[in-house]
């Protein structure tokens, strides 16, 4: 299940968007609007669900989460883009990835 997030996630969301990968929830963030996608199983749909919402290319980024140690991750194929500094598929910058932490522990968990 792939949900968009502009509030704090309720349980309920949060035990429907951890079943696709048995308490991992794939997510991708906006960094300009601070509103996110959870769930599905690809960055790739998350992402096309922000765009169909206005986002843009250059502010969206994923990674993942496991719901039950809080373990944060900012890996995905979305994240490789030479043209922005970040020619992996972990976000390098460190700044830009406390911004993640910070919108995915408004709207997802808190960590």
């Amino acid at each position: 299940m792939l949900v968009l997030l502009g509030k704090k996630a309720s349980t309920d969301i949060l035990k429907k968007v951890s079943e696709d990968l048995d308490g991992y929830v794939k997510f991708v963030v906006d960094i300009q609007k601070e509103v996110m996608t959870a769930g599905g199983l690809r960055h790739f749909e998350g992402e096309q669900l922000l765009l169909s919402q206005g986002s843009q290319q250059n502010d969206l980024w994923g990674g993942g989460i496991d719901l039950q140690t809080e373990e944060i991750d900012y890996e995905s194929m979305i994240n490789i883009r030479p043209n922005q500094n970040n020619a992996s598929r972990e976000v390098l910058n460190p700044a830009l990835r406390t911004k993640i932490k910070q919108i995915v522990s408004t709207l997802l968990v808190e960590i």
